[in-house]
């Protein structure tokens, strides 16, 4: 990848920048085509579609997903998904018309496979919640590393024929990085401020390669390590939340590795006594409550599904406090 120094000579001795080690052969998205976000990733692959006339998304989506189309003035429909989180019905695409698929919570990569043998081309899959998930071979797809581990900013796109990226500027991440530090100095509740501020950053932000510092700082991270503990933990809650999940999840051999742990349930206090007990949970997506009327399945997945963290940072003792909390209250 470029540098930002190549074009200068590199400078010698001085100050200590962060100590970053590169871990050869441990990043499985190498062959991606790495921006400065997840949006502009698929800005990005809409751009390099000829002709494109319309792209059909599902009503349980993050607005994000606007964003681009409204820049490049894409037009858009929605589609409807059932309980299993798959296609309500089939969606007959017209001439130049493109389906995106999410693959939700890293659980549904057996699912994209279908997809992708009944759509071909014609679909861009949405990996920002399964960044472990391999791309397949000849279809269009999205990664958010930032879903998964420490990053300022960050997006990966794969697609055939992709426009020429050597034009574009490089983005600078090291300005939006107080809310990683701030965390590990201070704690969770110190950074959300900067977190949602530096997040805020990212909007309407044009395409850019990604910063040196995202390069790097995914070069040195350990992802076998994260896959391994992140799959121990989602086990370890299904296998004593699985009886009073409303959601069916599929079996563990069809997916790598989940972004969370998707708890449906009918106790609408839930979530607030998880907070309250520190255990911050997000909502998936607060603007699909303004999509959808009240009787339809994604209103009531956006209001009672909680995504419940399975990451690296923990390990059987976080996930037996979560247990205790959620049968706590069945």
């Amino acid at each position: 990848m470029a540098n930002h120094q190549d074009a200068m000579m590199k400078a010698i001795g001085g100050y200590f920048s962060l100590e970053l080690p590169f871990l050869k052969g441990n990043y499985m998205h190498e062959n991606g085509i790495h921006l400065n976000s997840g949006r502009n990733a698929l800005e990005y692959i809409l751009k390099s579609i000829p002709a494109i006339q319309r792209l059909w998304i599902p009503y349980y989506t993050c607005d994000v997903i606007l964003e681009p189309l409204r820049k490049l003035e894409i037009p858009y429909s929605f589609y409807s998904i059932d309980e299993n989180l798959e296609l309500l019905e089939t969606v007959r695409l017209e001439e130049n018309e493109y389906l995106l698929a999410t693959n939700y919570f890293g659980i549904k990569d057996a699912y994209m496979h279908v997809l992708a043998s009944l759509y071909g081309e014609r679909l861009i899959i949405d990996n920002a919640q399964a960044f472990y998930a391999a791309p397949i071979e000849g279809i269009k797809t999205v990664y958010s590393p930032r879903k998964f581990v420490g990053l300022p900013d960050g997006g990966i796109a794969y697609i055939k024929d992709g426009l020429d990226i050597g034009d574009l500027d490089q983005d600078i991440s090291y300005h939006r990085c107080s809310h990683l530090l701030k965390r590990l100095d201070l704690g969770a509740e110190a950074g959300y401020h900067d977190f949602r501020e530096n997040s805020h950053l990212l909007v309407n932000q044009p395409i850019k390669r990604m910063s040196n510092l995202t390069w790097n700082l995914l070069q040195s991270i350990n992802f076998e390590a994260i896959k391994l503990q992140r799959i121990q933990n989602f086990n370890q809650l299904h296998q004593e939340l699985s009886k009073i999940n409303r959601l069916s999840i599929p079996v563990s051999d069809t997916f790598v590795c989940p972004m969370v742990y998707p708890f449906y349930t009918e106790d609408e206090t839930l979530k607030k006594k998880l907070i309250e007990n520190k255990i911050f949970v997000a909502t998936y997506w607060p603007n699909v409550l303004n999509w959808c009327m009240e009787d339809m399945l994604e209103y009531e997945l956006a209001s009672k599904v909680i995504a419940i963290p399975i990451d690296q940072r923990y390990d059987v003792k976080e996930m037996g406090r979560i247990i205790q909390i959620l049968k706590q209250n069945q």
